[in-house]
């Protein structure tokens, strides 16, 4: 009987603790669920605020009041040069193009070619490259 009590015990306390975690559970996704809705409340109180001060600054943005004046007075700097900026925008995209034509030699003139086969040239490290064409134009 002793081995059954031990059992019943056991399995008590299994069942306790998958309920436990099973609670746990719950009020951790409900926690999480109502972060995320204080997230999308914060969210709408950003856009409340920016349709707010774009009110403002619609109906006041030219002779604003106190505390705004410094913030009005930004915003149409920032106007101003987002204009500036569009008109030279658009000069730019009138002016003529430029063509470039760019010459390319496809051959090589054995005389001029490397005497190294291009196998051994790509093994070679590039810092050793660089230090031989450095020696080389000192000889020169």
């Amino acid at each position: 009987m002793d081995l059954k009590s031990t059992f019943e015990t056991l399995k008590d306390q299994a069942t306790d603790l998958a309920q436990a975690g099973v609670a746990q559970s719950k009020r951790l996704a409900e926690i999480a669920k109502l972060k995320m809705a204080n997230m999308a409340e914060e969210d709408a109180i950003k856009k409340a605020y920016i349709e707010l001060g774009k009110l403002y600054y619609a109906e006041q943005g030219a002779t604003p009041d106190g505390a705004y004046a410094s913030a009005c007075e930004r915003i149409t700097a920032s106007k101003a040069l987002i204009e500036t900026n569009n008109e030279r925008i658009n000069e730019l995209k009138q002016a003529p193009e430029v063509e470039v034509e760019v010459e390319a030699e496809l051959e090589v003139p054995a005389e001029e070619a490397p005497e190294a086969p291009a196998e051994e040239a790509l093994e070679a490290p590039a810092e050793e490259s660089f230090e031989v064409t450095v020696e080389e134009e000192k000889q020169d």
